[in-house]
């Protein structure tokens, strides 16, 4: 009897909690986009070298169709993730930032804001991204993310945004990126510059 009482319980409580395990790992049920399952970080963004392989575990096979980033292999792109800001606050539409660095280690880079629903933000702005081709001189570079335009400068809009995050894409990264990312890869800044009107 307690044989049976012991393999019902297990059964019920498989029942359970595989589906709420498969919807988290979906990202369906909380647990946010791909990159919550990401196994680096360089300088607060977010990346996994099995995203668009077949090292990807079905848990990220999953966020990914799910969030229909059409992955490539690590020797096409990688991708890192960040939404939070220096000081680790989420980034949102309520606020203004500085994004700021240099040049990557690949053939071409760029990085596009997405929303909480990891989607372009709902509006017709057309300043989605920032990339390479933004870039001149020395290689440093930087440019606005809030919700209006500036007079002057590059520009990302996070108009309709929300809490959003950002997507840094590498592009046929070197080999020295793949090898050693926290070396090689220059890890953006995000620097908040004011919330509401407010400094």
């Amino acid at each position: 009897m307690m044989r049976v009482l012991a393999f019902a319980s297990a059964a019920v409580l498989g029942a359970v909690i595989g589906p709420i395990s498969a919807l988290w790992g979906a990202g369906l049920l909380g647990g946010g986009a791909w990159s919550s399952s990401a196994d680096m970080d360089v300088g607060g963004w977010r990346g996994d070298w099995s995203v668009g392989s077949e090292a990807a575990n079905p848990y990220l096979r999953a966020r990914i169709a799910r969030y229909g980033l059409l992955a490539m292999r690590k020797e096409g792109a990688v991708y890192f993730v960040r939404d939070a800001d220096d000081q680790g606050r989420q980034l949102t539409d309520a606020c203004s930032y500085r994004l700021s660095g240099g040049g990557q280690d690949a053939y071409w880079w760029s990085i596009t804001l997405y929303d909480g629903d990891s989607m372009l933000a709902r509006n017709d702005d057309r300043a989605p991204s920032f990339d390479a081709s933004d870039v001149s001189g020395d290689g440093a570079w930087e440019a606005l993310i809030a919700a209006e335009a500036p007079s002057d400068g590059a520009w990302v809009s996070s108009r309709a945004a929300g809490e959003f995050d950002l997507t840094l894409r590498l592009y046929r990264p070197s080999d020295d990126v793949l090898s050693d990312p926290m070396a090689h890869v220059n890890a953006p800044s995000v620097e908040r510059l004011s919330c509401g009107g407010a400094a």
